[in-house]
This record gives C-alpha cells, structure tokens and sequence, in this order.
C-alpha cells in the first residue's frame, strides 16, 4: 500500500463518487482541515452535516450528502486546484465571483480555511484549495 500524497484530493473524490452514485452518507479519514472543509461545505448547503467519529485507530469524518426533491445531488462538481506539484496561490484584489456566486473556491488563508467570499470581504489572499459548483 503506497503513502497518499494528497489527502485533500482524496476526500473530494469520495465525495463527487459518492454524490455520483447517489449514496447518503460518506466516511473519509479525518483532519483538521479536512474538518474545516466540510464545516464550509455545510454552511454554504453543499451537504446537509457532518460528524467526527472516534474509533480507536483513527477519526473518520462523516459526511451526510445533501440531494435536491429530483435526486439531483447539491454538489455538481468538485475540483483540486492547488496540487502538492503545483500551489496555486490568489491576491485578494484576484477573487472573484466563482460561475456568478453559483460554486465557491475554498482558500487556505492566514485567517484559517474560508471561502472566496469570506476572503474578499477579509481582504485576504491565499492558497486555492479547491473549487466547488
């Protein structure tokens, strides 16, 4: 079994597969940014909620998928932006609208993991984690 590289990557695949399949629920191991990632994704309705379980080896995150009244999945979309290979940085005079304030990007500032809203009205820069529709 080889080491993961990209852990963040790895929770958004999960997920978009999960949303994909039409599965309910979805568990990925845990972090702390892995945390603040799914905490966003619950206040701007991507998903319904999350829980932090403690099993005796390592915490796993549980996501609980959030579908419209046709089973059309909330998430339309996820994508990795910055890479281990490749860090994709933003000024805060950059941040735009992400597809006219339908998705969001997902930044890793110096005032912790927000959204791109968050981040202009902070006016903050940072890292582009991931983009979300």
């Amino acid at each position: 079994m080889s080491a993961m590289t990209d852990p963040i990557a790895d929770m958004l695949t999960r997920v978009r597969n999960a949303a994909k399949a039409g599965h309910l629920i979805v568990d990925v191991p845990s972090s702390k940014m892995k945390v603040s990632i799914a905490k966003i994704l619950k206040d701007e309705g991507f998903i319904k909620n999350f829980k932090l379980n403690d099993d005796n080896r390592q915490k796993v995150l549980r996501l609980y998928l959030k579908y419209s009244d046709e089973n059309q999945s909330a998430i339309l979309n996820m994508t990795r932006i910055s890479k281990p290979g490749r860090r994709v940085y933003i000024r805060a005079e950059q941040l735009a609208p992400v597809y006219n304030n339908i998705g969001i990007w997902i930044l890793s500032t110096s005032k912790g993991i927000i959204t791109n809203k968050t981040a202009k009205k902070l006016n903050v820069g940072g890292e582009v984690l991931c983009e979300i529709l």
